[in-house]
């Protein structure tokens, strides 16, 4: 397991240089430089030092010699400087990672929370009423935009009802390290996760739903019930066990996912996370942060896919990764 581990981390090497190459030039395709946000946000500034503030910068090097500078500052872990924020890139990340880490972690707990009991009764009672009404949850899930699934919870529950804030990850004027800091940021917390949640489960509940069904008929379960075990024991120890490889396969991802920020919900909910942060670094063309975030969100996945890996490994021990 560790030569696996080691080589895959080594493996990792190469693919995040392609990702930093494909990511490099990409921003660079785009229309504009660092500086055109500040531009468009001071129009009556002097070309001259536009001008030179683009040479100080580096901005008219060319695009090869910029590319290696980037590369050795980020090997260094600096990962540059906001033009836009006027502050390093890696306290700017900072500032947001807290929000988007707890968000993700609630979206993380309540979907298992929902999806695993569903999961689990969907399969044992198929075809049963239950089973339907979880079926068609999980049709009218997946077919759901999360775009619209939000703007609507939050025009009922945000607008109309007025129960749950519409904006922000705390009031103002809460006093950080407080008790009631912590319980108003959990409340700004509930409509997003939720929002989140309810259109997370549909893989996690489809995909357990299969599993029950599939082992409840293998020959190891028949032998158990040959031998007079009670239905709730061989569904806890032998069939919900076997069937949670595909919900391991994919934790990885999920875990890592808890800090890779979501873009839609963060930006409707005008939560202030990473997701927000990209969404306006790229209409800012604040191009040190994109490429930043970027960066990340590839050294996640590729993080994922390395966890899903180990923890497959450990919760099935026949299966051993060569």
């Amino acid at each position: 397991m560790w030569k696996f581990t080691l080589r895959r981390l080594l493996v990792m090497i190469p693919q995040l240089f392609a990702l930093s190459v494909l990511i490099f030039f990409l921003a660079k395709a785009m229309p504009g430089d660092a500086l055109t946000g500040l531009i468009t946000s001071t129009p009556n500034l002097n070309p001259a030092a536009l001008e030179e503030q683009r040479q100080r910068l580096g901005l008219n090097d060319p695009v090869w010699m910029q590319y290696g500078n980037w590369l050795v500052q980020l090997a260094h872990g600096d990962l540059g400087k906001s033009y836009v924020h006027k502050i390093s890139v890696t306290d700017l990340i900072g500032s947001r990672l807290g929000n988007t880490f707890f968000l993700g972690v609630v979206i993380l707990v309540l979907t298992y929370l929902i999806a695993i009991p569903l999961g689990v009764l969907s399969g044992r009672y198929q075809h049963s009423l239950l089973d339907k009404t979880v079926v068609g949850y999980t049709y009218l899930s997946f077919a759901t935009p999360l775009f619209i699934l939000a703007l609507l919870l939050l025009y009922v529950f945000g607008f109309r009802l007025g129960w749950f804030p519409t904006s922000g990850s705390v009031d103002v004027g809460v006093e950080p390290g407080a008790w009631s800091y912590y319980v108003n940021k959990s409340y700004h917390l509930i409509l997003p996760a939720v929002t989140g949640a309810l259109l997370s489960t549909t893989a996690t509940i489809q995909y357990l739903r299969n599993e029950v069904i599939d082992t409840r008929l293998k020959d190891f379960v028949k032998t158990a019930r040959s031998k007079g075990v009670p239905e709730g024991k061989i569904y806890s120890r032998h069939i919900f066990k076997n069937s949670l490889l595909p919900i391991a396969a994919f934790l990885g991802y999920d875990l890592t996912g808890v800090i890779a920020g979501n873009i839609f919900l963060e930006s409707i909910f005008g939560y202030p996370g990473l997701g927000q942060l990209f969404l306006q670094s790229i209409t800012q063309r604040d191009f040190s942060v994109v490429n930043a975030l970027v960066m990340i969100s590839g050294f996640l996945a590729l993080l994922g896919t390395l966890l899903s890996d180990v923890i497959l490994s450990k919760v099935d021990p026949r299966i051993r990764i060569e």
